[in-house]
């Protein structure tokens, strides 16, 4: 696979979808959508000038890995990751393959259902700001003298809105009742949660805790639910290291944590104020952030990322 240079922006010979924070995707025909995640990065929502090299194949190969973990939980709407199967099923995609190849999902299109399905199995971001100053979780309350970041047994689901821009919205069950129905609702949950809990397994097998996971799901014409899009990455998920773990403080993540630490220090030094244009990153922090990638990818799978000479990545 030609994974070694970064990939900003994606120009193939098909009706652009939508070219969103990271993912580029395209219509190519018989109700099949190709996904390509760009290694472009963003934060605070805005989507930053330098892009992180290697971040969009992790986050496609992991998918496609943690598909092969959850398959009897479900169906999901990939077809395939493979290089050679998507070039076969669409053959005009062959002359751009060191565009999209490894980073490339060809799947199933569907009818997204509008709501952002996140499983937390600590109490962490957001929720445990809600917990802080209501006591409660998604709407519900949940027993006093928690700290944070402290595990949750059981994993709690807690539904938000699925936003284009900006910041989604955290929701009660009874609210995602409301807009997808409630035979839908109770679906995603049950399904929501024992893929969070699969995940949770799989990772501390990996000395990774899994804190928490956003999934997204779509529906065929005839009604079927598919999982879709990106499956426990860490751009979807917060990873950390079990074994930097405590609770009552922050934990170091296995994603793009090097990049919130540098803007972090722009924003308390008053020299951004989260809006675009974005500052540059420096070369050292873009460095940091791509092995963060890698280093989750390796620590998940076992296997570090392959470029196409056959090197370690």
């Amino acid at each position: 696979m030609t994974l070694t240079r970064a990939v900003e922006r994606t120009t193939l010979p098909f009706p652009l979808v939508r070219r969103g924070k990271v993912r580029d995707v395209w219509d190519v025909g018989d109700d099949r959508l190709l996904i390509v995640a760009t290694d472009r990065i963003s934060a605070f929502d805005v989507v930053l000038r330098e892009p992180i090299p290697h971040k969009g194949a992790v986050l496609t190969q992991i998918t496609a890995w943690w598909l092969t973990k959850i398959g009897d939980l479900g169906p999901d709407h990939l077809i395939s990751a493979d290089a050679d199967a998507i070039a076969a099923a669409v053959p005009a995609l062959e002359p751009l393959r060191s565009v999209w190849e490894g980073r490339a999902m060809l799947v199933k299109r569907t009818c997204v259902v509008p709501i952002e399905c996140v499983v937390r199995g600590y109490i962490s971001g957001s929720a445990w700001n809600e917990y802080r100053e209501t006591g409660t979780l998604a709407g519900e309350p949940l027993p006093a003298g928690l700290v944070e970041n402290q595990r949750l047994d059981p994993p709690i689901f807690s539904p938000a809105t699925k936003a284009d821009e900006g910041h989604d919205e955290n929701i009660t069950f009874t609210q995602m009742c409301e807009i997808a129905g409630r035979q839908t609702a109770n679906a995603l949950r049950a399904r929501s949660v024992a893929i969070y809990s699969r995940g949770r397994d799989v990772a501390e097998r990996s000395g990774i805790i899994l804190a928490d996971t956003k999934l997204e799901f779509g529906a065929l014409p005839d009604g079927t639910l598919l999982l879709i899009d990106e499956v426990l990455t860490p751009d979807s998920s917060r990873f950390w290291p079990r074994e930097t773990y405590v609770p009552g403080r922050a934990q170091p993540s296995l994603d793009k944590q090097p990049v919130r630490d540098y803007l972090d220090e722009l924003v308390r030094a008053g020299q951004w104020n989260r809006m675009p244009p974005p500052p540059p990153l420096p070369g050292s922090v873009v460095n940091a952030t791509s092995a963060r990638y890698l280093d989750v990818y390796r620590r998940l799978t076992g296997t570090p990322l392959i470029d196409a000479s056959g090197s370690s990545a």
